[in-house]
């Protein structure tokens, strides 16, 4: 078979075909712009694969991403740490700081209870959860899972294992996103939106 690039080059661009989201053409265009690098950016990209890959590791008690021995929000004595909002991945929580309106801590599931992807309650952070809500200094968990069928199958099956746990549970609202219009709303929306109303 003909190969029409150095072995390095496709071992490099089937690499890069392996992160989420990144298809063939796209891992060929990465791969060829590492290649254009001068050396000393090439080093400095590879090293800094490998020292985040050696010094970032998962907080013990949020299992947020850390490379400290807690995260920066578990070490912050000005979070409320009676109120934990649970997420599926980092990224969430990133997110959520955006807004800058929640001061709790978090706990981060790292995925979502999916059967389709042979995921189960063993393979997420949910025992880590339990231990934290068990010690009795947490009076309320918001469950801040996405509103598809898996992260909403995952905050259901969180909140009965917490109800004996005598902790308040809640779920995030999800309604009509500001700016678009009710006529392109679907009815899972604009029944979350329905429920989430309050008081003006």
């Amino acid at each position: 078979m003909l190969r029409y690039f150095p072995a390095a080059l496709e071992r490099l661009t089937e690499e890069f075909a392996k992160l989420p989201g990144i298809g063939g053409k796209t891992a060929q265009r990465l791969a060829f712009h590492v290649l254009s690098l001068p050396q000393e950016e090439a080093e400095a990209f590879a090293q800094a694969i490998l020292e985040a890959k050696r010094t970032v590791h998962t907080c013990p008690v949020c299992q947020n991403l850390t490379d400290g021995e807690l995260c920066a929000i578990c070490d912050d004595e000005r979070r409320d740490h009676s109120v934990i909002c649970v997420v599926a991945e980092p990224r969430d929580v990133i997110a959520m700081e955006r807004a800058r309106e929640y001061d709790g801590v978090y706990h981060v599931l790292h995925g979502v209870i999916s059967p389709l992807n042979h995921v189960g309650p063993d393979d997420i952070r949910i025992r880590e959860l339990l231990a934290r809500v068990a010690q009795g200094n947490v009076r309320e968990v918001i469950m801040a899972t996405n509103p598809d069928t898996e992260g909403e199958a995952t905050a259901m099956y969180l909140s009965r294992l917490l109800r004996p746990m005598e902790v308040k549970v809640t779920r995030l609202a999800y309604g009509i996103p500001v700016g678009s219009q009710l006529e392109y709303a679907d009815e899972v929306t604009l029944l979350r939106a329905l429920e989430g109303r309050r008081e003006i």
